[in-house]
């Protein structure tokens, strides 16, 4: 049996993916600041997670330590040791690790040399030796000894030294390659604009891809080499938006009312938005701008943080979604097999849809609809008793069995387990594209889509009829992404289940 996929109508996977990641010329135009290829802004939120994860393995590595010095001063088993010989070398460890979360080790700064980086690592290290010393000499202990606290502390900080200078190489290369520079689009075709494109060509630390002004009969062609791409308006739609991880405004803020007016109609895009203003001083336009652009990785210190709660969230993709994925194959394989025999057609269903920041991704499914009936942009809905869906398909529609492919989309990265479930590119809601009737509708993005989400355990998923179900559909997917939590994530998975089987007549 050949598992194959159906083809989108607008060339090959292979042509598609080329146009995402090096958008064309003249749809795009380049300029003087813009990185080839094009790495989308969810890439590098990804990568600037590296310091979560660094951590954790940090803290793999130094529980395996405290279990090897603890057996080595141990005469007998670990769990015979006297409490008083164990907790100098557990406490001297664990202030290591918090240490070194507390001084910074997982920043990776653009302007930090190395040698203040293996300073922090010296510095979180000795703080463990201090606090080991100290409880040794507070504690009555019988085996553990000074010789036994010093090698503790040279093997904590060689190992975190070693591991760091790895990572200092690595971080170096996700710079290099543009994966942490971060992308800017600047509104405002200002003397200020044009310094903010001077200093970051100078620097070298920024990339500016493009200029947006309202004022078009003043406006340059281009600003030292970044093109000026249009209008406010154009820029809302824009396919260089899912690239952009800041947008900064450069206007004159006496201009109060156009300030207002310019953030208001800025205020549905998903990409984060900052004021730089033309009368800063130059010391806080340094500031400014050192903050832009250095975009050291998320500092580990919080989990109830936006980067730790990403941190977490994506673990629990993988680790939830890996297992899923393992458990499902067999259903997944029977599901591929019932496919291939009821109708002509590939197994597998790709449909181009938005995710995080508005980025578009390939989503997988298996296929529900007879081959030539694909309807790949959504511009029809599906309808009970659709004449399009096949046997087979209603079967996987109904029981949501049609979704799991998308697991793969989880592992990879492209969406997550919970989030708002990504929408079909130009999907229509009657005669309207539904992106339109809600002001708000962007806002959806500024979170991976899930495959199930808040939205769909309270009743709003299947096919929008009208305005009114778009705008529940937004509103409910926005408060998720305002509260969302672990703790919510899980209470939506475990309800996904029985809100479906409660539903059995929505739409799907």
């Amino acid at each position: 049996m050949t598992l194959d996929v159906e083809e989108l109508p607008v060339g090959s996977q292979a042509e598609i993916d080329t146009q995402i990641e090096t958008p064309d010329h003249d749809a795009v135009p380049g300029g003087s600041l813009r990185p080839e290829p094009l790495v989308s802004a969810r890439r590098r939120q990804d990568r600037r997670l590296a310091g979560h994860r660094f951590r954790t393995v940090d803290m793999v590595v130094l529980l395996a330590t405290t279990i090897y010095f603890l057996s080595r001063i141990s005469a007998g088993s670990l769990f015979d040791m006297a409490l008083a010989d164990a907790i100098p070398v557990i406490a001297g460890t664990w202030t290591t690790w918090t240490m070194a979360g507390g001084v910074g080790l997982y920043r990776f700064g653009r302007s930090e040399r190395l040698l203040k980086h293996f300073t922090r690592v010296a510095v979180a290290a000795g703080a463990g030796v201090v606090v080991a010393l100290v409880l040794q000499a507070l504690v009555p202990a019988r085996q553990t000894e000074l010789s036994d606290i010093l090698q503790l502390g040279a093997f904590c900080g060689g190992g975190l030294a070693a591991l760091n200078a790895i990572r200092w190489i690595l971080v170096g290369r996700w710079r290099s390659n543009g994966q942490l520079t971060p992308n800017v689009v600047v509104v405002g075709a200002t003397n200020h604009a044009e310094d903010l494109i001077s200093t970051a060509i100078d620097r070298q630390d920024m990339n500016i891809l493009g200029v947006f002004d309202d004022r078009e009969d003043r406006s340059p062609l281009a600003m030292l080499g970044v093109p000026v791409l249009g209008t406010t308006d154009s820029m809302l739609g824009h396919r260089l938006m899912p690239y952009v991880d800041l947008v900064v405004v450069t206007i004159d803020p006496t201009a109060s009312a156009r300030v207002r007016e310019i953030t208001r109609r800025l205020a549905v895009l998903p990409n984060p938005i900052t004021l730089l203003f033309d009368d800063e001083t130059a010391s806080r336009r340094s500031d400014a701008l050192e903050q832009i652009a250095d975009a050291p990785l998320a500092p580990p210190r919080s989990l109830n943080d936006g980067a730790g709660k990403a941190f977490v969230k994506r673990a629990l993709d993988l680790a939830i979604g890996g297992i899923a994925l393992v458990f499902f194959a067999p259903v997944m394989l029977i599901a591929a097999a019932a496919v291939k025999v009821d109708s002509t057609g590939p197994v597998f269903f790709r449909q181009r849809r938005q995710g995080f920041n508005n980025e578009e991704i390939s989503v997988w499914k298996f296929r529900s609809m007879s081959h030539a009936e694909a309807d790949p942009r959504a511009a029809k809905q599906v309808t009970a008793d659709d004449i399009r869906v096949t046997r087979v398909g209603r079967i996987l529609r109904s029981t949501s069995l049609d979704e799991l492919p998308q697991l793969f989309n989880v592992i990879i990265g492209e969406m997550s387990l919970v989030g708002p479930r990504p929408h079909a590119i130009g999907m229509k809601t009657g005669d309207v594209e539904s992106a339109a009737l809600v002001a708000e509708y962007a806002h959806r993005h500024r979170i991976k889509p899930g495959m199930t989400g808040w939205a769909a355990i309270n009743g709003s998923r299947g096919p929008l009829h009208d305005p009114a179900d778009v705008s529940r559909r937004v509103a409910l997917d926005i408060d998720y992404i305002e509260h969302q939590s672990l703790w919510l994530d899980l209470k939506i998975m475990l309800k996904t289940i029985p809100s479906m089987l409660g539903d059995r007549a929505a739409i799907r």
